[in-house]
């Protein structure tokens, strides 16, 4: 019998505190490594290769309704699940793509160029809260005072949310994605995220009624104006179903990014020296970031016929568990991958996932990053952790619940960065 594994080694407290040790040891064993027959999945895949094929396989499907289905219909009784299954991140191929497709005509490359002057004033205004939250030496909670509000505001700019509204969002995104880890969860947690479900779904609703009304120059009523004129190119359950999705994943992917990012660059002064120096280079130092510390781990796929996954039997109707996290440190894919490196030329990192599943955000998140990682650290030379950051305990939207820091002193050099009057 050819090696094999648990998933309670990948679950376990260790773990999902450091799971780059583990990935290590997986590596060791190929390109993916079979789960005892007792497992709820076949294989764990963690290859850099192999997932790449996985993700692009049109053998492998994400976990639909129609695959929900074979274990009974008891899932649609919680909203949470229903919007995800609705939603393109569990849509049937040929569902998926036209959604997709819809979702692409709104949500075009100049439209997320043309929010950059908006990312800047809202990185600026929370630079400004921030330092005076810090004041005096202070300590202040970095991911509640600025790398979870922005990316909410700049979703919420983006898809047309007034800004009086945009607080209400990050509890209910927090308990709704709290049904997305890998695992079992608690009713308790079941519930709070059918809770959230509602909610979220009243809002949308809300907000789609009165754009359909009063049309601005925002994504909610772009798409509003594509259905109306076509209502066979998307239901309104699947508007209302990415509606959510999309302001959930643009907010706490791009959270994440910011603060795992943040903590990489302070326990590196070599690093966050050159990119202070030259802001030129965030791009390249958010690329390392996604593949050094992705804020998302895993998929799931099964397979929808008998197939393999390096020389390995997935029988029809298994699925597998996709470790994406695991694959951007494959050492035959990335040279000396656990040191973290800025300066790579060929660094295709699997952070977005691959194949028709590419995550639908990535152009924003990337600009995010980009943009206000540099002011970030130019507004605070002598930003320091305050505190050992808390613990990281989650593979799926994998960051910092609390970031203390100290700031030092602010300052803002006229001209050095892109200001919203530029």
């Amino acid at each position: 019998m050819g090696v094999s594994i648990s998933l309670d080694d990948l679950l376990g407290a260790r773990v999902r505190r450091d799971p780059y040790p583990f990935y290590a040891r997986l590596h060791a064993m190929g390109e993916a490594v079979a789960l005892r027959p007792d497992e709820p999945h076949a294989l764990v895949v963690h290859g850099w290769a192999a997932v790449n094929r996985v993700l692009r396989d049109p053998v492998f499907r994400v976990l639909g309704a129609e695959y929900l289905d074979r274990a009974g219909v008891r899932w649609r009784a919680h909203p949470a699940i229903r919007i995800m299954q609705t939603s393109m991140l569990n849509a049937a191929s040929g569902d998926h793509l036209r959604v997709r497709q819809v979702f692409s005509q709104a949500l075009t490359p100049r439209r997320v160029t043309a929010l950059e002057p908006a990312i800047v004033r809202i990185a600026d205004g929370l630079l400004d809260r921030l330092a005076a939250a810090g004041a005096g030496g202070r300590p202040v909670d970095f991911m509640g005072a600025f790398a979870l509000t922005l990316p909410s505001d700049v979703v919420g700019e983006l898809l047309g949310v007034p800004e009086r509204d945009r607080q209400w969002f990050p509890a209910r995104v927090r308990a709704f994605d709290a049904v997305l880890e890998i695992g079992r969860r608690s009713m308790r947690e079941v519930r709070a995220a059918n809770v959230a479900a509602t909610e979220l779904t009243a809002y949308f609703t809300g907000l789609l009624a009165e754009r359909r009304a009063r049309p601005r120059a925002d994504l909610v009523s772009a798409l509003v104006g594509i259905r109306d004129r076509d209502p066979g190119q998307l239901s309104a359950d699947e508007l209302l179903a990415n509606l959510i999705i999309m302001y959930n994943a643009g907010f706490r992917t791009t959270a994440n990014l910011l603060g795992n990012g943040l903590v990489l660059l302070l326990a590196r002064p070599d690093a966050l020296a050159a990119l202070r120096a030259d802001p030129a280079l965030a791009a390249s130092y958010v690329e390392e970031i996604l593949r050094y510390e992705p804020p998302v781990h895993f998929a799931v796929r099964y397979a929808a016929e008998d197939t393999e996954v390096a020389g390995l039997p997935v029988p029809a109707g298994r699925t597998v568990v996709v470790l994406t996290g695991a694959a951007n440190r494959d050492p035959r894919r990335f040279p000396d991958p656990d040191s973290f490196d800025p300066s790579r030329t060929d660094n295709r990192h699997l952070a977005f996932s691959a194949g028709p599943h590419h995550c639908f955000g990535a152009a924003l998140a990337r600009a995010e990053g980009r943009l206000v990682l540099p002011r970030v650290v130019e507004r605070f030379p002598a930003v320091a952790l305050a505190a050992e950051p808390g613990e990281r305990r989650q593979l799926m939207l994998r960051g910092y619940d609390r970031l203390p820091v100290r700031l030092g002193v602010a300052h803002r050099p006229i001209g050095a960065l892109p200001n919203i009057s530029d």
